[in-house]
């Protein structure tokens, strides 16, 4: 439940270098992420980043976060709290399947389930986005 959560605050709360739309099931454009990292709002505001190192970054440049080398997706404090295989499978601390990013970056939940779609966006992006942290 605590997942559904974040993924319905994060999708409401997800554009300027090349910015690829980050949108829900119903094609409703919810914000976007580019090329650099950048994560943007509906209203353009930015509200985080990754960068190419792995770091997550709030809209106030804090650290919350970081995507190491192998996929583990690590709050703030180092702590796991998922993992994003290579295949785009997304799994939460406890190594249950939550949901995938498909080559194309559609997204789906644990049910298989077209949440919405992310296309010409870095899977872990995406993942981060969509699963794992809320960007406000």
């Amino acid at each position: 439940m605590r997942y559904l959560f974040l993924l319905i605050f994060s999708l409401f709360s997800l554009t300027t270098v090349c910015a690829q739309e980050v949108k829900l099931n119903n094609g409703k454009q919810i914000g976007s992420i580019s090329s650099d990292g950048t994560i943007r709002n509906r209203s353009n505001a930015q509200i985080g980043k990754i960068s190419s190192d792995g770091t997550i970054r709030d809209r106030n440049n804090t650290q919350i976060g970081k995507i190491e080398s192998d996929g583990t997706v690590r709050d703030r404090s180092g702590s796991q709290v998922g993992r994003i295989k290579s295949d785009g499978t997304v799994y939460d601390r406890n190594n249950s399947q939550i949901g995938k990013v498909e080559s194309d970056g559609t997204v789906r939940n644990r049910q298989n389930s077209q949440i919405g779609k992310a296309s010409g966006v870095k899977r872990e992006w995406v993942a981060v986005a969509f699963f794992f942290f809320y960007f406000n």
